[in-house]
């Protein structure tokens, strides 16, 4: 585990809560019923306690975080260690009974998100109180040393006084998870095998027999852009295509690189650029690219709208 951002919860909270008593974070680490608001009491804050975070919901969370704390896990399903780590984390949030929410954040699905909250590695955790980012570390860590984390959090936020809770009657504490397809699920296998190229055969049989289907275009989009950088050094990658302005291949794989970053924006500038410097075949294959960055970024978010506008202007 390393810290990032230079900030330790410890140092932000202060050494006194209001009214001149010690700020602590109240009973056993994860201890239901531990702290002053009562984990898991009536009254609590009707909400999911695990979330899934997008560009849709983060406003959500956010508003959420002004009465009750809340810690986001930054994942990606190329990591075993993040997957590991989010499996952990959903389980300290039922032993902490509504202390906290969790919001999980796919960097992968949402780049645009990773890139708002500035975070450069995955996994990572930050949290997130009255509706400010407070990046806490990256890398993994021990269930010791999440305790720690957590409890750190709670005092911080109870001394900042947020001290609500999230709602949990103790049969549904998470938001139910979609049901998985078939095709879903064949995709998902081949992917956490290392397969993409089977997981891109799925998706391909799919759209096949669902043409229409943007869901899964974006979905092979996506598994491509996994199978293009799995293994890559993304800073390396940068650095060769800004050495190489004329290439087209490692422009593209900056773009790609820029992605994997988090840094959606870049991502779609770069690949603009490259269909803007080209002509013929070259020029074409940089469009098709681009355009499978539109489907992973989304198609709703305000970088693809933009870029997709410059895009008609080089092209008509």
């Amino acid at each position: 585990m390393s810290m990032f951002g230079a900030v330790d919860l410890s140092t932000l909270a202060p050494s006194t809560a209001p009214g001149g008593g010690a700020a602590t974070p109240g009973g056993r680490p994860g201890a239901p019923g531990a702290g002053a608001a009562g984990a898991g009491a009536s009254g609590g804050l009707p909400a999911p306690l695990i979330v899934e975070v997008d560009a849709t919901t983060l406003r959500d969370v956010a508003e959420i975080s002004t009465q009750v704390p809340v810690l986001l896990v930054l994942h990606s399903p190329r990591s075993q260690a993040a997957t590991d780590l989010v499996a952990l984390l959903e389980r300290l949030a039922q032993d902490y009974g509504g202390r906290f929410q969790l919001g999980r954040i796919d960097v992968d699905a949402a780049p645009e998100v990773a890139q708002a909250l500035q975070a450069q590695a995955v996994p990572a955790v930050m949290a997130l109180l009255a509706g400010q980012p407070v990046p806490i570390f990256q890398g993994t860590a021990p269930e010791e040393e999440l305790r720690r984390v957590i409890d750190q959090l709670l005092q911080l936020a109870a001394s900042n006084g947020v001290t609500g809770t999230i709602a949990v009657d103790g049969t549904e504490q998470a938001e139910p998870p979609e049901e998985e397809s078939e095709v879903e699920k064949a995709a998902r296998q081949a992917i956490e095998a290392g397969d993409y190229a089977a997981a891109e055969e799925v998706y391909d049989h799919a759209i096949k027999q669902s043409p229409g289907d943007d869901q899964l275009k974006a979905a092979r989009s996506q598994v491509r852009f996994l199978a293009r950088t799995d293994g890559q050094d993304p800073a390396a990658v940068l650095a060769a295509a800004d050495a190489a302005p004329q290439d087209l291949q490692a422009a593209l794989a900056g773009a790609d690189a820029a992605l994997a970053l988090g840094d959606a924006n870049a991502a779609l500038v770069r690949a603009l650029e490259a269909v803007r410097s080209h002509t013929g075949e070259e020029r074409e294959t940089a469009r098709l690219r681009l355009l499978e960055l539109f489907d992973i970024v989304g198609s709703g978010s305000p970088e693809v709208a933009r870029v997709r506008r410059m895009l008609a202007t080089i092209l008509y």
